[in-house]
């Protein structure tokens, strides 16, 4: 059994023809770790730099999914502002004909008294301040004696031949017809004469011939 001796430090090996400043820089030098592993910090730096890439993209796909989602809502309320703003045109547009359907027996009396020279006085200026508003709200009056027969703006309440017509032709206005814009709101009620049954058309006017110059020379 060996006893260690007291007050005597384990040295380093240092070898022989070794100075005393090589032994004492031994001795501070701390043996080296075998199988010592790399640096860290390298591998660290690439996790955080794919996980920020991950979140990254993440980031695109959820801002281009509610880009899309604000998109298509603006498209929708677009749609439904076009939609409100057609239903209340055509909203207003039935008020109006038909707030003017109830006023066209007024009318017709008005015209019937200026037809009969009855317009006059207050009663006239009364008539055309009526006849002034309904214009501006739309309502148009047609139907004139001469054109033709037109089964989509004429009513035919009296029927006849003429010798002088060529095509089935309005020859009086029984009541005037009113619109409102490309809307009918009430026909023309017409008188309507149609051609003579067998008349030959009518003939042209002969042209001056030879006949009034004696006839062709004679060769």
């Amino acid at each position: 059994m060996t006893e260690e001796t007291p007050g005597f430090e384990e040295k380093p090996d240092v070898p022989s023809g070794a100075t005393p400043d090589d032994a004492a820089e031994a001795a501070e030098t701390p043996p080296a770790e075998e199988g010592a592993a790399a640096p860290a910090g390298d591998a660290n730096d690439t996790d955080q730099s794919a996980g920020a890439t991950a979140q990254l993209d993440q980031t695109r796909s959820a801002l281009a999914e509610r880009t899309a989602d604000l998109q298509r809502l603006q498209a929708e309320y677009q749609n439904y502002r076009r939609r409100v703003d057609r239903d209340r045109a055509a909203v207003k547009e039935v008020a109006v004909a038909t707030l003017l359907t109830e006023l066209l027996p007024v009318l017709d009396d008005i015209g019937r008294a200026r037809e009969h020279g009855e317009l006059v006085g207050g009663f006239k200026s009364v008539a055309e301040s009526l006849e002034t508003t309904v214009a501006k709200m739309g309502l148009q009056q047609f139907g004139k004696e001469g054109e033709p027969f037109d089964p989509t703006v004429h009513e035919a309440l009296m029927h006849s031949y003429a010798p002088d017509v060529t095509e089935t032709t309005c020859v009086a206005i029984l009541q005037p017809g009113y619109r409102i814009g490309e809307r009918t709101i009430r026909p023309a009620r017409v008188a309507v004469a149609e051609p003579q049954p067998g008349a030959a058309p009518a003939a042209k006017d002969e042209q001056p011939g030879d006949e009034e110059n004696g006839g062709p020379d004679e060769g």
